[in-house]
């Protein structure tokens, strides 16, 4: 009974997340728009397809853009939770038999569902810059950008939880996000950072979710990113129980 509920809502916020174009070319189509766009220019650079070095034309170009992709995600689902909390809609819903778990967790799943539409598109996209020969651990990548996306969507409901309107879910979780690409490790790594800076990003999902797009999508096994998916894991428990004790429903 549960998990029928479960994907009856999932598949009722795809519907409703379908019917507001904007919304849904925001969170799919600017992601792979930006990766056609930077990938032209690396490929004008360079002259033809790009170099397989590591580097900011085959390495680092796909995990912003995947990262670009989870930020996305998680905006998203903080306007979505805050407008529902402000047209009384999660009080509804949880006057239903659902449990909030469910109801959260369809949230989650139509997320993940639109990273992974989101990044498939992107390698259509990205086809003539990353040829099928190029040897690019496509699956592998999808897999370890779920599980980013997964965990940092934890700071989407725990931002969620403490946006007071719809007006300002995403200025805020802006203002809070996209500041944290600075410490990630992605433009700036991480040893690099004075200690209070270098603290903090040990804090962010985006710190491990970095190292371990960029692991995976150079070669690296998972064996030797087993660490960034157990802390990727802990901060998703972590903010999850935290947004769980100040979560308002109405």
């Amino acid at each position: 009974m549960m998990l029928r509920g479960l994907w009856k809502l999932t598949w009722i916020e795809i519907k409703v997340f379908m019917r507001e174009p904007l919304g849904a070319f925001g969170t799919i189509g600017i992601p792979v728009l930006i990766f056609v766009a930077l990938g032209r220019v690396a490929n004008l650079k360079f002259g033809g397809i790009m170099p397989a070095a590591n580097g900011l034309p085959r390495g680092d170009l796909p995990v912003l853009v995947a990262l670009l992709i989870a930020i996305s995600a998680v905006l998203s689902l903080v306007t979505i939770i805050s407008i529902y909390r402000e047209g009384g809609i999660l009080k509804r819903l949880r006057a239903t038999p659902l449990r909030p778990q469910t109801i959260l967790s369809a949230h989650v799943i139509v997320k993940l569902l639109l990273t992974a539409a989101t990044l498939a598109l992107m390698f259509l996209a990205g086809k003539r810059y990353f040829p099928p020969g190029a040897g690019i651990p496509w699956l592998s990548f999808t897999i370890a950008l779920l599980i980013s996306t997964w965990s940092i969507l934890s700071i989407g409901f725990l931002i969620a939880s403490i946006v007071p309107t719809a007006r300002f879910a995403q200025p805020i979780g802006a203002v809070i996000l996209y500041p944290m690409f600075a410490l990630s490790g992605l433009f700036v790594r991480v040893e690099y950072l004075p200690p209070v800076l270098r603290a903090v990003a040990h804090l962010l999902p985006l710190t491990y979710a970095v190292r371990l797009l960029e692991g995976i999508w150079n070669g690296d096994g998972w064996m030797a990113h087993m660490g960034d998916v157990a802390a990727l894991t802990a901060l998703f428990l972590i903010f999850t129980a935290i947004s769980a004790k100040v979560f308002r429903w109405e």
